[in-house]
């Protein structure tokens, strides 16, 4: 296997695609809609690169990508950050993301941006 990425999102059909998209490129993936999960699983799963929703219950993919930006173990791990409710890229940026991409993004776009961090 390749690469490990985290994905988070609530959408149950754009997590199923991006898990399959990114296991088709030979990445190993774990994925949860549940914002709450994502630090405990990046601590068992040790993810090469996270990717994360921005607007899902709970923490939002820019308070959660804070979180590993400030943990000693994740700080240096790059993370992407999609949404569809963004009118200002920088309001995301401001979070510490490494990258961000616009909902709805084609799958190559996202395969691009994941190769291009790791």
């Amino acid at each position: 296997m390749g690469k490990r990425i985290l994905v988070l999102d609530d959408n149950q059909d754009i997590l199923d695609i991006v898990q399959e998209t990114l296991m088709y490129e030979d990445f190993e993936v774990q994925s949860t809609s549940r914002s709450d999960a994502v630090v405990s699983l990046a601590e068992t799963f040790i993810p090469d690169l996270v990717i994360l929703d921005y607007r899902v219950a709970g923490l939002n993919g820019g308070e959660l990508c804070m979180q590993f930006k400030s943990h000693p173990r994740f700080k240096n791990i790059p993370v992407i950050i999609y949404s569809a409710y963004i009118n200002n890229n920088s309001e995301l940026y401001a979070y510490g993301c490494d990258a961000i991409i616009n909902k709805p993004f084609d799958l190559t776009e996202l395969v691009e941006k994941v190769n291009s961090l790791l």
